[in-house]
């Protein structure tokens, strides 16, 4: 007959509570032996009755080497605990700093477009004019500067090619019939010095034995 599933509340009865409590206790102590011994865990335990009574094992020779080391680590993860919950509100507090500095810029670059004027004051009007002038002064002034950089780079191309041609010229005073020449007009000059030497004539008749 299998036995009912039983329920998990306080058992009213003092006499089957003591023997239940015995009962369970016995075998919770025996798991501990077993767990400790099985997968060589530091296991302890620390049971009081209802009447105060203590009961204990320990894995270890010394229970309160256990304890000691519970404490130290209980300890260590709530300051582990407490060190990431202040760094969590540190990151917050400066996502809300760089929101609204964010914020902020995007309200000066509308005022900077011409937008969003109508709540400005003429202090505030004359600040951004001021702004604006020292702005394009910058733009016009590096403009400038692009210019006269690629005027330079223009410049020294020129004097290269200057250089280079005033080489070239050079060579070609050097030796002058070896710059003009071509093969193929030579070619042609000396076909023609080679057919002005064949004489050629016309005659009517049969030619004579």
């Amino acid at each position: 007959m299998a036995r009912g599933k039983i329920q998990m509340r306080r058992i009213e009865n003092a006499t089957n509570r003591q023997v239940t409590f015995s009962k369970r206790r016995t075998g919770l102590l025996k798991k501990a032996h077993e767990l400790s011994v099985l997968c060589d865990a530091e296991v302890t335990m620390i049971i009081f009755s209802q009447k105060g009574r203590l009961y204990q094992f320990s894995s270890n020779s010394e229970i309160r080497k256990t304890i000691d080391r519970y404490r130290k680590s209980a300890n260590d993860a709530d300051t582990y605990q407490a060190k990431m919950e202040q760094h969590i509100l540190h990151l917050k507090q400066e996502t809300m700093d760089i929101e609204r500095k964010i914020e902020l810029l995007e309200v000066s670059l509308r005022k900077l477009s011409g937008q969003c004027l109508g709540s400005c004051s003429i202090d505030e009007i004359h600040m951004i004019g001021d702004q604006l002038e020292r702005s394009l002064s910058s733009v016009r002034a590096r403009k400038a500067q692009l210019f006269n950089d690629q005027i330079q780079q223009l410049q020294a191309k020129e004097r290269s090619l200057k250089e280079e041609n005033a080489k070239l010229l050079a060579k070609c005073h050097e030796n002058p019939w070896q710059s003009t020449a071509h093969p193929r007009a030579a070619a042609l000059h000396s076909r023609s010095s080679q057919s002005a030497d064949v004489e050629t004539g016309l005659s009517i008749g049969l030619p004579e034995s």
